[in-house]
């Protein structure tokens, strides 16, 4: 059974799975994804726990030997496996089809993984433990939805947001959730279950927004001209270096000029999509980054990224983040008089 992590615990009140697969790339929501089951685990006279983490070197017969040697007089247990590449090799891969294929009695298997790609997926390891049990997606709050799973979490502690607390909270940890949880027990602490206003926290909070390139692109996608800005001023801070930022711009102008080129000939946007794989949650936001412009329009914006890698690479004169932040605009249809 393949489930989402919002979804888990309905699944847990109709009875324990014997393997579960929870994987994400969001660390804190995995974990708690992990503690629910572990709770359930306990609740149903699971005592024992066995935690492993599959390094180099492994020994997959050894883990194998393990689930088939309880006595009559063990506890039931569970078995943690952690799977950091979410790739558990040949021999790990052998061993979880087995243990699907016959789950061992009295014993809980949890594996849990990072994030899994489409390929990943769609291994037969994986397959086999939906069959048997349930996988688990762990999927992050978009940048739309946070301030509620925020308002949720606030909640939960026993405060209740007022007026622009979830919103303020979530501008400032944007892309880190687990300084968000962070800072939610911390409210918890001092309001002791009371009303959250903006006015309150906003001189207690720092900002904690953590982003990547991958951000900025999706910035860029939307065509938020501030976040553009915020983002790539976060990135200089933390230390990326610009000829990263600059290949995932290029990257995407890339992308940009050969889907407009396609349905220029002809082609649907959605094949052509399907075709350069756009998938899920990024069609609707490449469909909207298509319709500022043709063919050329995208060219240009490459011709503009060749000139600022010589820029990087100090071979022609200008400043480097400067240009990145015209780029990044640019992108985003957002169009600046000093920008060249």
């Amino acid at each position: 059974m393949q489930i989402y992590a919002n979804q888990l615990e309905a699944q847990l009140k109709r009875g324990l799975a014997p393997l579960y697969l929870v994987y994400g790339e969001e660390p804190l929501l995995v974990e708690e994804a992990i503690d629910a089951i572990l709770a359930a685990a306990r609740a149903a006279g699971f005592r024992e726990r066995q935690l492993a983490s599959v390094e180099p070197g492994f020994d997959w017969d050894a883990l194998f030997a393990s689930t088939r040697s309880l006595s009559l007089f063990s506890e039931r247990r569970v078995i943690e496996l952690r799977l950091p590449t979410g790739k558990p090799g040949e021999a790990g891969a052998k061993i979880l089809i087995e243990l699907a294929g016959a789950p061992p009695a009295d014993t809980l298997i949890i594996v849990s993984a990072g994030k899994l790609d489409k390929q990943a997926r769609a291994a037969k390891w994986v397959k086999s433990v939906e069959a048997a049990g349930v996988a688990v997606a762990v999927y992050p709050p978009e940048a739309a939805q946070l301030p509620a799973w925020i308002a949720g979490r606030m909640r939960a502690h026993g405060l209740t947001p007022g007026p622009g607390a979830a919103e303020l909270i979530a501008y400032r940890i944007e892309g880190n959730l687990l300084a968000g949880a962070q800072e939610i027990e911390k409210l918890a602490l001092l309001f002791d279950r009371g009303t959250v206003r903006a006015d309150d926290i906003e001189g207690l909070l720092g900002d904690n927004a953590r982003f990547d390139v991958f951000s900025l692109v999706d910035a860029s996608r939307r065509g938020h001209a501030g976040q553009i800005v915020r983002i790539l001023n976060s990135l200089k801070v933390e230390g990326t270096e610009p000829v990263l930022i600059l290949w995932a711009l290029a990257r995407e102008a890339r992308l940009l000029a050969q889907l407009t080129a396609d349905v220029a000939a002809g082609v649907p946007a959605a094949q052509a999509m399907e075709t350069q794989r756009v998938w899920g949650k990024h069609k609707p936001l490449v469909a909207q980054a298509l319709k500022r412009g043709g063919p050329a329009h995208w060219q240009a914006l490459l011709l503009r990224a060749a000139r600022l890698d010589r820029v990087i690479k100090g071979r022609a004169a200008g400043d480097a983040w400067q240009a990145l932040e015209c780029m990044a605009l640019a992108l985003g249809g957002v169009r600046l008089a000093t920008c060249a």
